[in-house]
């Protein structure tokens, strides 16, 4: 339980500063969207080279893939169809749904937890690898063709290309695919902004939270209790019944697509809506109310499947 525990309250201590420093306002009114930007553009595509450059690209044609992919495809298909018809939702508020809807927090979460649960870190690459080169380039071309003037099919399908966290994708796949080894002299720097990328987003959410209204509150409250339920219990009952009876797994590969598929909302989500300020309550509000609600889900999985 010490890992579980223990990412959940590292997450919340490092939130809880971003929120102190909003609430004394040390760093002024802008903070919160620096930092934002700063995670977006800089450190967390550093971070995804890293991390590409060191994965094995071969899993992502592997079974688990089938689980893990697919609910979460579905997820963001069923919020996307279901806030459109109940609240006619723009596609960019849309896709920050469908993102919070089924974007998991593999990272910094998802390590920790695979380790207790599932004694291997390494069952959270699947989701990680189809997460940063699928559902990122596809949800960041919707965010930033809805901000785009001129709308031309070809501005919409090379939009992603510009993107900084694509950019670091793509070359960490293109290290990863050479087996090239980055000179010491570049990976240090590399390292080192890599290394801002999750407090810095962690902080700024932290930031978000001070002044704002009670989650799920308002107008807005439907569609957030949509893409939380759809997160939290959604999302792992698909990646069960897709391993089981789609891709055929049992035992320790079947609990692993469960539990990873149950982790909370990432903050990623939040940063991409932030930045392009296009559903940035709806992605907050899913990404505090995921985790608080994914713990006990968590918990159930493990009990009921390990």
């Amino acid at each position: 339980m010490n890992g579980v525990v223990g990412g959940f309250a590292a997450l919340t201590a490092v939130i809880a500063v971003g929120w102190l420093v909003a609430r004394t306002g040390t760093l002024g009114q802008d903070a919160a969207a620096v930092l934002s930007r700063l995670s977006y553009v800089v450190a967390t595509p550093a971070l995804l080279l890293l991390t590409l450059a060191d994965a094995d690209p071969g899993v992502l044609v592997s079974p688990a893939l089938v689980a893990t992919a697919g609910s979460a495809v579905l997820a963001a298909l069923l919020f996307a169809g279901l806030a459109r018809w109940r609240w006619r939702l723009r596609p960019a508020e849309l896709t920050a749904g469908g993102l919070a809807s089924s974007y998991v927090n593999a990272g910094n979460l998802g390590v920790p937890i695979s380790v207790y649960v599932l004694d291997d870190a390494s069952f959270v690459a699947p989701v990680l690898l189809f997460q940063v080169l699928v559902m990122a380039p596809v949800g960041l071309a919707v965010l930033a063709g809805s901000r785009a003037r001129a709308r031309s099919r070809w501005r919409v399908l090379l939009q992603p290309l510009a993107t900084p966290v694509v950019i670091g994708c793509a070359l960490g796949v293109l290290v990863a695919a050479t087996g090239a080894e980055l000179p010491a002299l570049v990976l240090q720097p590399v390292e080192l902004t890599a290394g801002l990328a999750v407090p810095a987003a962690l902080l700024a959410y932290g930031m978000s939270l001070h002044g704002a209204p009670r989650p799920a509150s308002g107008e807005g409250a439907g569609p957030v209790w949509l893409a939380v339920a759809l997160k939290t219990v959604g999302q792992p009952a698909l990646a069960y019944a897709l391993g089981r009876w789609g891709a055929g797994l049992d035992g320790g590969a079947l609990l692993a697509v469960t539990v990873t598929s149950a982790l909370p909302t990432a903050q990623n989500v939040f940063v991409y809506a932030a930045t392009h300020d296009r559903g940035t309550l709806l992605a907050r509000d899913v990404v505090l109310l995921s985790t608080v609600l994914s713990v006990p889900v968590l918990v159930g999985i493990a009990l009921l499947l390990g």
